[in-house]
C-alpha cells in the first residue's frame, strides 16, 4: 500500500432512514360492508451500520464519499400488512476503528473484531395503523400514526493500527529501514526526517512459519504529547501495540537522553502505555567498532538496568536474528 493510499482519519455524514406511515384503511368486501379498521403498520426506517472487516487496513474508502443515506420505511397497507423495512446501510471499517461524535468529540464505541457490527444511527419507528385504536366506543378510527423521521449525525473515524510491535523513535532514527530488513514491507526510506509520514505495516516471518506484526509508525518529537510535529498522528497509533520496539542510533549524542524522552512522551499522553513490554534497539552499530561497542554496553548497564537492550545494524543485518527471538519471547510473556 502506497503512503498516499493510507487514510486514518475522515469524517462522514449518516442518516437514518424514516419511518413508514401507518394506513387507515376500512375493510371493505362483497360480502362484508363494514368489516371494520384494517389498516397495517408502516415499516421501520433503514439503520446506518459499522462492520468490522479484518481484511481492511484504511479508511480510504471514505476518501471520496462521506454522505450515507439509509432506505425510508415502507408506508402499512390493507389485511393489516406491515410496511417493508427501510434498507439498512453497511459501512465496513478496518479493525481498531474509533467512532467519535464529531460535535462533542466523546467516543461512542470502537470496533476490534472481524464482523462486529454497531448500530451509528437508528431508522424512525414505523407509524401504527388505525386498527390499533379500534374500541368499543370507535370501532372505526380513521386515523393512524405518522412514522418517526431518521437521526442525521456527523462521525468521525481514527484508525489505530493494530499490530503486534510497534517501532518508536526520533525522525530518521532507521525505523523504515529496519522493517524492510525484517519484513518484505517497503516503506519510503531517505536520509531526512519525517520521511514516514504515515503508518507502515510488515508481517515478520519467524521460525516455524510463525509471524507476528510490525508498525513503523511516524517519528516522534519531544512535545508531541502537546501535539507539536505529528504528535497525536503517532501517539494513537501506539496505543494498539502489545510490545514498544524503541530505536535509537548510535551515533545519537545520548542514548539515554534520547530514550528518557521518548518515555516521557509516552507517558504524558497515556500513561498506560508505561505498561507496555518494551526492549531497546541501539540501530546503526556498523558505525561502531568492537571497542566501541564495550565501552557504550558498560555505560548503557547502569541506565538500562530494568529493560533489555541490544545493538543491531540493518545494513550488515547483525542483531537482527537476534531481535526477532527477542520480540517473540516478549510477545508471547
Amino acid at each position: 500500500m502506497t503512503e498516499g493510499n493510507f487514510v486514518d482519519y475522515t469524517k462522514i455524514h449518516v442518516t437514518s432512514g424514516n419511518g413508514g406511515k401507518g394506513s387507515t384503511h376500512l375493510r371493505r368486501e362483497k360480502f362484508v360492508a363494514k368489516g371494520g379498521p384494517d389498516g397495517g403498520d408502516g415499516g421501520r426506517g433503514g439503520h446506518i451500520v459499522l462492520r468490522g472487516n479484518k481484511n481492511l487496513w484504511t479508511l480510504l474508502h471514505f476518501k471520496y464519499k462521506r454522505h450515507f443515506k439509509a432506505g425510508h420505511g415502507e408506508h402499512g397497507a390493507k389485511q393489516r400488512s406491515t410496511g417493508a423495512n427501510g434498507a439498512d446501510v453497511y459501512l465496513e471499517v478496518p479493525l481498531g476503528t474509533v467512532v467519535r461524535d464529531t460535535q462533542t468529540n466523546t467516543i461512542l464505541f470502537e470496533i476490534t473484531t472481524d464482523k462486529e457490527e454497531k448500530i451509528i444511527v437508528e431508522g424512525g419507528l414505523g407509524g401504527r395503523g388505525n386498527w390499533h385504536f379500534k374500541s368499543a366506543t370507535n370501532q372505526t378510527p380513521r386515523y393512524a400514526q405518522q412514522g418517526l423521521p431518521g437521526q442525521e449525525r456527523q462521525i468521525t473515524l481514527e484508525l489505530k493500527v493494530l499490530a503486534d510491535v510497534g517501532l518508536v523513535g526520533f525522525p530518521n532514527a532507521g525505523k523504515s529501514t529496519l522493517l524492510s530488513v525484517m519484513t518484505s514491507a517497503k516503506p519510503k526510506i531517505a536520509n531526512y526526517e519525517f520521511t514516514t509520514l504515515k503508518p507502515n505495516l510488515g508481517i515478520v516471518e519467524y521460525r516455524d512459519f510463525k509471524s507476528y506484526v510490525m508498525a513503523d509508525i511516524p517519528g516522534i518529537i519531544e512535545g508531541a504529547a502537546e501535539g507539536r510535529g505529528l504528535g497525536h498522528y503517532f501517539l494513537r497509533h501506539i496505543e494498539r501495540n502489545a510490545v514498544l520496539l524503541f530505536l535509537i542510533p548510535a551515533d545519537s549524542k545520548d542514548i539515554s537522553e534520547e530514550y528518557r524522552i521518548l518515555l516521557d512522551e509516552l507517558r504524558r499522553y497515556n500513561p498506560e502505555l508505561l505498561d507496555k513490554q518494551r526492549l531497546v534497539a541501539i540501530s546503526k552499530s556498523d558505525l561502531l567498532d568492537d571497542e566501541l561497542i564495550r565501552e557504550m554496553d558498560a555505560l548503557l548497564k547502569a541506565d538500562f538496568s530494568t529493560t533489555s537492550y541490544l545493538f543491531i545494524s540493518s545494513v550488515t543485518q547483525s542483531g537482527i536474528q537476534e531481535l526477532k527471538d527477542k520480540l517473540w519471547v516478549l510477545l508471547n510473556d
